[in-house]
């Protein structure tokens, strides 16, 4: 079964394999690094939707899985890395 490729607004490719980090990799390229960071939260929000828009809904509940699994990874190292600070004081 081959990789399916979504594209966002200015044509680039993205495979859609599981790899969040691709996602997040070609948002920051084709919309945070092309515009040099004259970007809003707008922009930015507008590129998500139109990639979204093309996954069906198997593709958008993995993505969503793997992004809530990440994050929670995230803000648990935020949580510990605060601890560690105070306790460091």
């Amino acid at each position: 079964m081959s990789t399916r490729i979504i594209k966002t607004t200015t044509g680039a490719e993205i495979p859609l394999d599981g790899d969040l980090l691709a996602i997040m990799e070609a948002l920051y390229r084709e919309v945070t690094a092309r515009r040099e960071l004259e970007r809003s939260f707008e922009d930015m929000v507008r590129e998500i939707n139109f990639l979204i828009e093309q996954m069906d809904d198997s593709e958008r509940r993995a993505y969503l899985l793997e992004s809530l699994f990440l994050n929670t990874v995230k803000y648990e190292n935020d949580k510990l890395e605060a601890y560690m600070r105070r306790i460091a004081r």
